[in-house]
């Protein structure tokens, strides 16, 4: 119930916003400009949807951008709804970065009530070579969040894949060469020193599961689908596509019995859901439990720490270099 009134609560400020941004737009002697138009200071206002996009925006982005993420730390991104403010904000922005795919349930009647003759909106899957979600997964994920929520066809969580995170971020670096054109070649420059650095990832995690014994992971929630088929592996889901989808007691009992007959002898949770089920599963196959970070969202104490993407991804290489024995 309380998802339906969040719901309903964006449809009327998406209205709002639209109102008052076409009210701004009829004012006399106001300007709105072009797309490129900037604040003052001379830097755009980039708004990101979640995490991995925000990262990889603000690294291309460089002094030339103020990038603000939506999603605050902590915060799991499947359960972020924004409020009025947010989505205030997000309209006087020059650039949206988002995932799409189905990841963001309240962006498209966001969107809808922005100007986007002052903005450019970016959707970072759009076009990207997506993985089906399964019939098991769309279930798990309609159970978790009513049957009323369109959960689309494809599995959004593409950043895991470094290959596919730098293809994110071309089309970000693409963005902001058209929407600032005196300082693309920055943000050419930036990007290449990024694809670079996703490139060397990439080969590191190629080095490590190429050798593994073990080609199956037990997790969470089935985030890891585009790491594991990038690197031969076989993930095995607690729950769905959505972390709140927690299996019912007959799938707990066929998990513990997959996980003997599989000899796997680690349990993947992550830093931003409850590990209960998977030390359930753990304490009655006699797994050990490690974290697997879908990189989502940082916690606060991970933000703290100044941990971002490059170094959790490699926190998560040592995870799976342990588990895949």
């Amino acid at each position: 119930m309380m998802k339906l009134f969040q719901k309903a609560l964006v449809g009327v400020l998406g209205g709002i916003v639209a109102l008052t941004v076409a009210a701004c737009g009829q004012q006399p002697g106001v300007d709105t400009g072009p797309a490129t138009a900037k604040p003052a200071d001379g830097k755009l206002t980039i708004y990101t949807s979640f995490y991995p996009l925000y990262f990889v925006t603000e690294k291309i982005a460089g002094d030339h951008a103020d990038v603000i993420n939506i999603v605050p730390p902590g915060v799991e991104p499947h359960d972020f709804e924004p409020t009025a403010k947010d989505i205030v904000a997000m309209s006087q922005g020059q650039v949206l970065v988002y995932n799409g795919s189905g990841l963001e349930a309240w962006i498209d009647k966001a969107i809808t009530s922005f100007d986007q003759t002052n903005m450019t909106v970016v959707n970072a899957t759009d076009g990207l070579p997506l993985l089906p979600i399964s019939e098991e997964e769309h279930d798990h994920a309609a159970e978790s969040q009513g049957s009323e929520h369109d959960h689309g066809e494809f599995d959004p969580h593409v950043w895991l894949d470094p290959t596919l995170l730098k293809a994110q971020a071309e089309k970000v670096k693409d963005a902001l060469v058209k929407t600032d054109q005196a300082h693309s070649q920055d943000y050419v420059t930036n990007y290449e020193k990024l694809a670079g650095e996703l490139d060397r990832l990439d080969k590191e995690f190629q080095d490590v599961t190429a050798s593994a014994k073990q080609k199956e992971i037990v997790v969470a929630h089935s985030a890891f689908g585009y790491l594991a088929h990038k690197y031969g592996l076989t993930q095995t889901g607690v729950s769905g596509l959505t972390p709140e989808a927690e299996p019912s007691p007959a799938e707990l009992k066929q998990l513990v019995e997959h996980v003997k007959e599989h000899n796997i002898h680690y349990i993947l949770f992550e830093t931003l859901v409850s590990p209960k089920v998977a030390e359930v599963i753990a304490r009655e196959t006699g797994a050990k439990t490690a974290t697997l970070n879908p990189l989502e969202g940082l916690t606060v104490d991970e933000a703290n720490a100044g941990k971002d993407y490059l170094s959790i991804m490699r926190e998560n290489l040592e995870t799976l270099r342990l588990a895949l024995q």
